[in-house]
């Protein structure tokens, strides 16, 4: 900052000191601030937040210097499930053909070999192969031998042994390869993930007073009427810290409790719910105040988890919400109405909220506050009944003055 300042208030470099500050040439323009690291302070430069987690639930991390790949091949099925659609697609496709391509060459060996195509008119000639007559007629052959279509023109006969050897080597590779590419594709249309497309959360999480105590609240949906089995929600707060020995953690993680020890995290999503965080001593929002709040930079990571009904597979949905996504004092619009014989939800108003008093204190300045109510109450009471004891007891002897502190005397003082 002193080296900013000093292009404003320092006399430019190359003027002699008698010229008048009037004929000296203007300052050269101050370099733009270097931009701060990710989850430094937020500065006077605003800057766009990056997700950690985007709002459709896809991580926003990518993997660099891989330098051990062969890792990928030694789980060569979940590689290829993971792949996009267009290189499944494309190695499904190669994986046969190739297959055909490389068996229909060595029929085509075979025959070449033992002279059959030189023989191709001579009836008194047993080929190793009927009708085959070329590569192509061998490439055929060859397809029609893996995918066991037998049309019945193309035969082999029984005196090539070699031929005999080839066709089980081809017919028990064929039924690797069907078993790995139909395996592989069945898991990847089967996979769960579209599934989360109809699990829909809030575009917004709000702060509010529930039973006077301070949430964190987000709402949570199921758009289609199979429900999902055993759900369960989880929260953690992502953001970076610095450990009292000055080790700098990017992007910690940290559980925000959703009911876990009392089962309210466990689900029954039939209709839309509200996910509700309370923000007492354990939470990491104990000290955030409102103001705290719209400075801070943080990220939410919301994940629902659960088996789909129709396939019994585990499905997991996730979201996150930013600082500037936490609406402070805001509610949720109610969803559910009754109709006549049944309930019905307006998902219309689904991310809908409505402002709502709440304290702009953090949880803690508010359970200070609340304590310091319950301790002035308790402390009335007495005061009162010391002053009816004393207008009632008047003149009596046995009745001792009220205590300076509001208290009634105990016996033990009189």
């Amino acid at each position: 900052m002193a080296q900013d300042n000093a292009a404003f208030c320092g006399v430019p470099e190359g003027v002699p000191a008698g010229v008048p500050a009037e004929a000296k040439p203007p300052p050269p323009p101050p370099q733009a601030p270097k931009r701060r690291p990710w989850g430094a302070g937020v500065g006077a430069v605003a800057r766009k937040r990056q997700r950690y987690v985007e709002k459709d639930g896809k991580c926003n991390v990518q993997h660099g210097n891989v330098r051990e790949t062969y890792r990928y091949l030694t789980d060569i099925f979940t590689t290829l499930v993971d792949l996009k659609w267009r290189f499944s697609l494309l190695i499904f496709i190669l994986a046969y053909a190739l297959t055909w391509l490389f068996f229909g060459l060595i029929w085509w060996v075979i025959a070449y070999s033992r002279g059959d195509l030189e023989h191709l008119g001579d009836h008194s000639w047993t080929p190793c192969v009927n009708n085959l007559n070329g590569f192509v007629s061998a490439f055929l052959f060859s397809i029609e031998t893996e995918t066991t279509i037998g049309y019945g023109h193309r035969v082999i006969t029984d005196t090539c042994p070699e031929g005999i050897v080839l066709l089980l080597l081809q017919a028990i590779l064929g039924s690797m390869v069907n078993a790995f590419m139909v395996g592989c594709m069945f898991v990847k249309i089967s996979q769960p993930n579209k599934r989360a497309e109809t699990l829909v959360f809030s575009s917004h999480a709000v702060v509010s007073l529930r039973d006077d105590r301070l949430c964190l609240m987000f709402r949570v949906g199921d758009l289609r009427d199979s429900h999902i089995v055993e759900a369960s929600i989880r929260a953690k707060l992502i953001q970076s810290k610095q450990t009292q020995e000055g080790e700098f953690i990017p992007l910690d993680q940290t559980d925000l409790s959703v009911g876990f020890e009392t089962g309210d995290d466990r689900l029954f999503l039939v209709s839309p719910l509200i996910i509700s965080h309370e923000i007492d001593e354990r939470s990491p929002f104990w000290d955030v105040s409102r103001g705290q709040l719209e400075r801070d930079d943080f990220e939410i990571v919301v994940i629902l988890e659960g088996m789909v009904e129709a396939t019994g597979m585990t499905c997991q949905a996730r979201s996150s919400y930013l600082a500037d996504e936490v609406l402070w004092g805001h509610r949720f619009t109610p969803l559910l109405s009754l109709e006549e014989g049944f309930y019905e939800v307006d998902y219309g108003g689904f991310h809908h909220t409505v402002p709502v008093p709440t304290p702009a204190c953090s949880a803690r300045q508010l359970a200070a506050a609340a304590a310091r109510r319950d301790a002035h109450l308790y402390w009335s009471i007495p005061s009162r009944l010391d002053e009816a004891a004393a207008a009632g007891g008047e003149g009596d002897p046995e009745m001792s003055p009220r205590e300076s502190n509001g208290t009634l005397a105990s016996p033990e003082s009189r």
